[in-house]
C-alpha cells in the first residue's frame, strides 16, 4: 500500500479503491482520450471530500472529480485521484415545489431529479440525451444543455447557489452579488472590466472557456453561474441549488422533413418566433430506418407545448405551416413522441458506426467516426453557412461526418471518421482541428456549445478568446487554485489535443480469436473500441422493451455494466494496468455476472456485444486450464440430458434429485446455487412422442387418443398438414425439460395446415429432410447418428472449440433441410438466437452456418410467413410477463405482437430480463444478482397482471424463473395456442362443449 493510499483510508470513511479494477474503470469517459489514475475514492460526504483535498495535497497529487464519467472532451480523466460522487452523494436532499426549487448532490443522476419533480408539475430544464445516466454534477461542471435549451436554457441559467470545496479546503457558496467569491476574484474582475464585456462571443451556446462575464456587476456579479462549465478545474461541487421550471402539460411534436441537414438548418432559425420547447435535427445518414419519418434526407424535430392537447396540436400545426417542408406529420401521443425522440437520443451512439467504408484497421463493417468536434456552436442564422463550410472542410481533409443537434440553439453535434491509430492520421485530426477553429471562429461560433472544452479543445482558446483573455483565464485559475490540485490540464494550460489518445495503446494487428466480428473485420480491438463511454447500460431504470444492463440495474457498480467491462477489456489488449491478458482476474470476476442477456447487442447505440466478448474471453481465459464446475455441469447439459435418457435413468435422476441431502451433495458438486431447486426431466422427451405420433398419424386418426403424458386431450386434427413444410428444432430445453412446448406447436402448426417435420439424426450421402428413409443399404452403413444443437450451453460458457464441433456436426445433419426451402422453426429464443448470430459468427467460413442462420424463424414468424390465412383462436384474455431478452435483442417480436393481437391476447410484455439467464442463474455465487433481475422487470409485471392474465414466457428460463420465485407457471405462446384450439373444437354448436 502506497503512502497516499493509506492517508486516504485514514482519513475518508468512503471507498477507497487503488486496484486494477477500480483505476481501469476510470481511465476514460466518452472521449477520445485516457489517462491511468492512481486510485478513485467514492466520498460519503462534504467532510470526505475535504479530507481528500487536503491529502492529495500534502502529497502533490491532482484531483479530478467525476460524475457519470459521460464527458466527451476527456475532463473526466486524470493522472491523480478521482472522485467518484456516483456511490454516495447522488441525493436529492430537498425539494420545494412552492419556490420551484431543488438541493442536490453532485452524484444525483438527472431523471432521478426529473422524477421526484415531475409529481409537482415541474421538472429541471436542461435535458442532455444521457439523462438516464449524467449527474447534476457533471452537467454543472460543463454546463450542459440538452434538446430544450432553447425554452429553457443551459444549467448556468438553473443554477442559484452552490456549495463549493477550494483545493485549499476552504467551504464557499456561491452566489449573486459576489457570494462565495474567492479572495482576488473581485479584484481580477474589476481590473478587466472592458474586456469581459467585449471579448465574449454572444452566443445562446457559448460553453468554451471561463464564464467570466457572469462576473459583470450589470450581469449581477452571479459567482455561483460563473462557476458552471469550469470542468472541475475551480473547485469540488458538494451541494446545489437549482431552478425548476414548470412544463406545458401538453405537448405535441412536429416532424419536418428536408432535402438535407442544410436546408434544415436553414429553417431552424425562423421557426424560434413561434416559441418552441425543441428545435432539433438530424439528417438520414443517422436513422437506421426512416420508417415512421417523413419523407425527407433531414428532419427538424419541433416540440410544441400547451395548456391543452389542442392547444399544442396548433401550435405545431402553426410551425409545420411556416416550415417550407418536403413533408411533416404531427404526433401527439406520448409514446410516439418517445419512440421518435429515442431515435435522436440514440445518435451520439449511432454516429460512432458510419456505414460503408472501412474500420481504421482497414477491415470492413463500416467505418469509426469518433468526437473531438462535438459541439460547436455559431449563431442560430448563421448554422446554414456554417454547415455547408463545414462540409467542405470534411471533404477537404477526406474526411466523413453527419452532424445533428440543437439547431435551433445554433449548436451541431458530429463523429468524423479520424484515423487516430496512425501517425498520419492522428496529424491529419490536428490539421483540420486547427483549421476547424478558424472557422467557427470565423462564423461568430464558440469551440464548444454544450460538452466543454476538455482536452479537445482547450489548447485552441487563444483562435477564439485571444490570447489576452486566455491569460485572463489563468489568472482566474490561479485565484482559486493557486496550486493547479483541480484537473490540471483542462481548459488552461492544456495539454495537446493530441496526447492521451486512448487508441494509441491498443494493439496495431488483430487478435487472435474464435469469434468472426464480421461487422468489425475480424479485429476485437475494433469491436472493444465500439464503446465510446455514452453509457446507455448505466441507466438504472428502464421502460419499454429495453433489455440492457440488467447486472448494472441490480449491483450499480459501473464494472458491472457493460461500459465498466469494455473498459477492463480495453485495457486487458493495453497491457498497461492489466498484465496477464486473457488471462485477468478483473476481466473474469467482472464477466462473472455478465447474463450474456445480449441486450447490449440491440439496446447500446453502437452495438457491443458483450456476450460474445465474455464467450471470447472465458474460452482463453480457460484454455488449458481446469474450468468451474458449472461450466462442466451447465454448460455441457445437452450431453448429460441425452445420456440420462439413452440410459432410461431419467426417473432415477428425477428420485435422488428430490432427495434434499443428495440434491444438495449434486449441487455442490456441480458448482449450482444451493438456493435453487434442480428441474425435473421430462420422462418421454418430445422426439419419442413425436415417432409415436407420427406412427398415430398414418391413418385417419379423427377422434383418436394422443397418449403422453398429463395434459394430453383429444384432438382431431390430421397430424400432417398439405401446406410448406418447415422443420421444427428439437432443442435440449424443449426435448428434455419442456416436451410440452413441443406437443402443442406441434398442434398449432398442423392446425395451421403445415407439414411439420424433424431434423435428420443420420448423417446420409443423400435424402429427403424428415422423411425417416434412406437411398439404399450402403447409404444406412456409412451413416452416422447424432442429434442437432445450437451450441447454447457451449458458447455461453466459453466453451468455444467444443461449440464449433457440435454445430459442424449439426450442418453435417442439416445438409439435407439445406438443399430445401424448409424454415427451421426454433421455439426455445434463446437457441433461435445462437442459430442466427452464433453460428455464423463462430463459423464464419462456413457457407452453411449463414445458409441455416438464414432459415432460422420464430415460432410466429413460421406461422405469420407460411400460414398468412391461418386465423389463430379467439383467447380474448390479458397476458403479462416479458419478452425473452435474446427475443428482443437479436430476433424481434414484431410477430409475435401481431400474432397475440389476432388471438386476442391484449396488453404489452415487460422488457428486461428474468436472471435466470441459462446456466447463468443456476450457478453458485448468482443467485441474490439473479433475483434482483427478476425484481427489476419480470415479478412486479406479474404481481401486478390483472385477474385471468395469461403469463406467457417463451424461454424455459423464463419460466423456470417464474415457478421458482413466484410460484406462477409461465407458459409459451405455443402452448396458449394450443389451449384455445382444444378449446374451439370442444365447442359444439351454439358454443355448447361436447
Amino acid at each position: 500500500m502506497t503512502d497516499l493510499e493509506a492517508a486516504l483510508r485514514k482519513a475518508v470513511r468512503g471507498e477507497v479503491g487503488f486496484d486494477v479494477t477500480s483505476r481501469a474503470l476510470t481511465t476514460m469517459d466518452a472521449s477520445n482520450y485516457r489517462r491511468v489514475p492512481l486510485g478513485v475514492v467514492a466520498p460519503r460526504d462534504a467532510d470526505d471530500v475535504a479530507a481528500v483535498l487536503e491529502v492529495c495535497r500534502a502529497h502533490g497529487v491532482p484531483v479530478v472529480p467525476r460524475g457519470g464519467g459521460t464527458s466527451i472532451a476527456g475532463q473526466a480523466t486524470g493522472t491523480g485521484v478521482v472522485l467518484d460522487f456516483t456511490r454516495h452523494m447522488n441525493r436529492l436532499l430537498a425539494l420545494d415545489p412552492a419556490a420551484r426549487t431543488a438541493v442536490v448532490q453532485p452524484g444525483l443522476v438527472l431523471d432521478r431529479l426529473q422524477e421526484a419533480a415531475a409529481p409537482h408539475g415541474l421538472r429541471f430544464g436542461p435535458d442532455p440525451s444521457t439523462h438516464g445516466r449524467c449527474t447534476l454534477g457533471g452537467m454543472i461542471g460543463n454546463n450542459s444543455c440538452g434538446s430544450h435549451s432553447v425554452a429553457w436554457g443551459t444549467t448556468a441559467d438553473s443554477v442559484r447557489e452552490l456549495e463549493v470545496l477550494t483545493a485549499r479546503g476552504r467551504r464557499l457558496r456561491l452566489g449573486r452579488e459576489w457570494a462565495g467569491a474567492p479572495d482576488g476574484l473581485r479584484e481580477l474582475v474589476e481590473g478587466d472590466l472592458a474586456r469581459l464585456r467585449t471579448g465574449f462571443p454572444d452566443l445562446p451556446r457559448r460553453i468554451s472557456g471561463y464564464a467570466l462575464d457572469a462576473l459583470l456587476p450589470e450581469r449581477g456579479a452571479d459567482v455561483a453561474r460563473s462557476f458552471c462549465g469550469s470542468e472541475g478545474t475551480l473547485g469540488v461541487l458538494t451541494e446545489a441549488v437549482v431552478r425548476l421550471v414548470e412544463p406545458p402539460p401538453a405537448r405535441a411534436l412536429a416532424v419536418l422533413g428536408y432535402g438535407d441537414e442544410g436546408a434544415a438548418a436553414e429553417a431552424a432559425a425562423g421557426l424560434l418566433e413561434h416559441g418552441p420547447l425543441t428545435v432539433e435535427g438530424m439528417a438520414a445518414d443517422l436513422v437506421p430506418s426512416p420508417a415512421g419519418l417523413p419523407r425527407g434526407g433531414a428532419w427538424l424535430f419541433v416540440e410544441t407545448g400547451g395548456e391543452t392537447a389542442a392547444e399544442a396540436h396548433a401550435r405545431a400545426g402553426a410551425v409545420v405551416r411556416a416550415a417550407d417542408v418536403l413533408d411533416a406529420m404531427v404526433v401527439t401521443d406520448p409514446a410516439g413522441q418517445r419512440a421518435l425522440w429515442r431515435v435522436r437520443e440514440d445518435a451520439a451512439g449511432t454516429a460512432t458506426r458510419m456505414p460503408g467504408g472501412t474500420s481504421l484497421t482497414g477491415a470492413g463493417g463500416g467505418s469509426e467516426a469518433w468526437p473531438g468536434w462535438e459541439d460547436c456552436a455559431v449563431p442560430p442564422a448563421r448554422l446554414g453557412a456554417y454547415l455547408r463550410d463545414f462540409r467542405a472542410l470534411l471533404a477537404a481533409h477526406g474526411l466523413r461526418g453527419t452532424p445533428y443537434g440543437h439547431f435551433g440553439d445554433g449548436c451541431i453535434h458530429v463523429r468524423i471518421d479520424f484515423d487516430l491509430l496512425t501517425g498520419a492520421g492522428v496529424a491529419r485530426f490536428r490539421r483540420f482541428s486547427e483549421e476547424l477553429a478558424g472557422l467557427v471562429v470565423a462564423h461568430g461560433g464558440s469551440l464548444s456549445g454544450e460538452h466543454g472544452d476538455g482536452q479537445a479543445r482547450a489548447e485552441l482558446l487563444p483562435r477564439m478568446y485571444g490570447a489576452g483573455t486566455v491569460a485572463l483565464f489563468e489568472r482566474a485559475k490561479a485565484v482559486w487554485d493557486p496550486d493547479d490540485l483541480l484537473n490540471p490540464g483542462m481548459l488552461v494550460r492544456p495539454a495537446p489535443l493530441d496526447a492521451n489518445l486512448r487508441f494509441a495503446v491498443l494493439p496495431r494487428r488483430p487478435v487472435d480469436v474464435a469469434f468472426g466480428y464480421p461487422a468489425d473485420g475480424g479485429d476485437f480491438s475494433a469491436a472493444v473500441r465500439r464503446c465510446v463511454g455514452v453509457a446507455k447500460c448505466r441507466t438504472a431504470t428502464a421502460t419499454g422493451p429495453a433489455v440492457m444492463c440488467p447486472s448494472f440495474r441490480a449491483t450499480g457498480e459501473e464494472e458491472h455494466s457493460t461500459r465498466g467491462r469494455a473498459r477492463l477489456l480495453h485495457e486487458m489488449l493495453a497491457g498497461e494496468l492489466i498484465t496477464d491478458g486473457w488471462r485477468s482476474t478483473e476481466v473474469r470476476d467482472a464477466l462473472d455476472l455478465c447474463l450474456s442477456c445480449k441486450g447490449c447487442r440491440s439496446d447500446c447505440p453502437v452495438g457491443v456485444d458483450m456476450a460474445t466478448y465474455k464467450a471470447e474471453f472465458l474460452h482463453h481465459h480457460y484454455a488449458g486450464r481446469r474450468r468451474p464446475a458449472a461450466h462442466y455441469a451447465l454448460g455441457r447439459l445437452p450431453r448429460w440430458l441425452r445420456w440420462a435418457s439413452a440410459t432410461r435413468a431419467v426417473r432415477v435422476v428425477n428420485a435422488l434429485a428430490s432427495v434434499r441431502p443428495l440434491a444438495a451433495l449434486a449441487k455442490r458438486a456441480a458448482g449450482i446455487a444451493p438456493e435453487r431447486a434442480l428441474p425435473g426431466l421430462a420422462e418421454e422427451t418430445f422426439t419419442r412422442w413425436w415417432r409415436r405420433h407420427r406412427l398415430a398419424g398414418s391413418g385417419d386418426t379423427a377422434g383418436r387418443h394422443r397418449p403422453g403424458g398429463a395434459g394430453d386431450t383429444v384432438v382431431r386434427h390430421r397430424p400432417g398438414g398439405a401446406g410448406d413444410t418447415v422443420v421444427l428444432w428439437p432443442d435440449t430445453f424443449t426435448e428434455h425439460l419442456s416436451p410440452s412446448v413441443g406437443r402443442a406447436a406441434v398442434r398449432v402448426l398442423e392446425a395451421a395446415g403445415l407439414r411439420v417435420v424433424l431434423p435428420p439424426t443420420l448423417r446420409l450421402p443423400r435424402g429427403a429432410a424428415g422423411d425417416g428413409r434412406t437411398r439404399s443399404p450402403a447409404a444406412l452403413l456409412a451413416a452416422r447418428r447424432g442429434r442437432v444443437c445450437c451450441g447454447l450451453t457451449y458458447v455461453s460458457t466459453g466453451q468455444l472449440d467444443r461449440a464449433r464441433a457440435v454445430l459442424l456436426r449439426t450442418l453435417d445433419l442439416m445438409g439435407p433441410v439445406l438443399d430445401t426451402g424448409a424454415p427451421v422453426v426454433a421455439l426455445e429464443p434463446s437457441c433461435a438466437a445462437a442459430l442466427r448470430a452464433d453460428l455464423p459468427e463462430l463459423l464464419p467460413d462456413d457457407p452453411r452456418a449463414a445458409a441455416l442462420a438464414a432459415r432460422v424463424m420464430t415460432f410466429a414468424e413460421t406461422l405469420e410467413r407460411h400460414a398468412p390465412d391461418w386465423t389463430p383462436p379467439a383467447l380474448d384474455r390479458p397476458v403479462a410477463g416479458q419478452t425473452h431478452c435474446h427475443q428482443h435483442a437479436v430476433l424481434g417480436d414484431t410477430a409475435d405482437r401481431r400474432l397475440r393481437d389476432a388471438a386476442g391476447l391484449t396488453g404489452e410484455l415487460s422488457g428486461g430480463c428474468c436472471g435466470l439467464a441459462g446456466n447463468f442463474g443456476f450457478e453458485a455465487g448468482h443467485y441474490e444478482v439473479s433475483v434482483a433481475c427478476a425484481e427489476d422487470r419480470l415479478l412486479p409485471a406479474v404481481r401486478e397482471a390483472p385477474a385471468g392474465a395469461v403469463v406467457l414466457a417463451d424461454g424455459y428460463s423464463c419460466r423456470t424463473q417464474l415457478a421458482q420465485l413466484a410460484g406462477v407457471r409461465g407458459r409459451h405462446l405455443a402452448e396458449v395456442l394450443a389451449e384455445g384450439l382444444e378449446e374451439r373444437l370442444a365447442e359444439g354448436p351454439g358454443g355448447r362443449l361436447e
